[in-house]
């Protein structure tokens, strides 16, 4: 009954949505992109899902913690990346976000 009652609420609670008339604007960030070699790879493996904040919002790490991300994008969200360009990424993004460290 419960579940019934949700539903119909939701279905109906789209009713009275608002109509916005004027125009919006949609924020644009100009996140600094560090060019350097392999950036081509990064391009194609990384930002075809994600924009460069995603990258720059998680700090200066260690060359572990970029491979685990790239593991990450690879197990749990099925980036299809090879064995070289994950590599390249990993050194790549140690390279310009990294903290100098390893581990």
């Amino acid at each position: 009954m419960y579940k019934f009652l949700f539903t119909a609420f939701l279905a109906l609670s789209s009713l009275n949505a608002v109509e916005v008339k004027e125009e919006m604007a949609v924020p644009y960030i100009a996140y600094e992109i560090k060019m350097g070699e392999h950036f081509d790879t990064i391009q194609g493996q990384c930002l075809t899902c994600h924009s460069f904040g995603y990258i720059i919002n998680q700090g200066p790490q260690s060359k572990a913690f970029w491979s685990g991300k790239v593991k990450k994008m690879e197990n749990a969200f099925g980036m299809d990346i090879s064995k070289k360009d994950a590599s390249s990424v990993v050194d790549y993004l140690f390279k310009h976000y990294g903290n100098g460290k390893l581990k």
